[in-house]
């Protein structure tokens, strides 16, 4: 099992009961300032931007590894087909450097 998905286990169970609900909610069927909301209130939340797999978005990089930035995150809502929704956690690539 990789970190990545053990910590969205641990997410899952350590949400406050009331955001408990909310992972994994459609961000299709949600307008743009809703879905932005989310995560913004719940800080790190799983959500489904579309396909069959979950996404975690983090309202800033404060929830996301020493290693990893924050890449803001554009997906379709109701009301927006570019929504920012949030920030994605990701390590830096080897093609992210600049060696001009």
């Amino acid at each position: 099992m990789s970190n990545r998905t053990v910590l969205a286990l641990i997410l899952c169970f350590t949400l406050p009961a009331g955001a408990q609900a909310q992972p994994g909610a459609a961000v299709q069927r949600m307008v743009c300032s809703e879905a932005m909301g989310l995560v913004k209130k719940s800080g790190a939340i799983l959500l489904n931007a579309g396909g069959s797999a979950l996404e975690r978005f983090v309202k800033d990089r404060s929830f996301c590894e020493t290693s990893e930035i924050a890449e803001l995150r554009f997906v379709p809502t109701r009301d927006n087909p570019e929504c920012p929704v949030g920030y994605r956690c990701r390590e830096l690539g080897f093609n992210d450097w600049d060696w001009q």
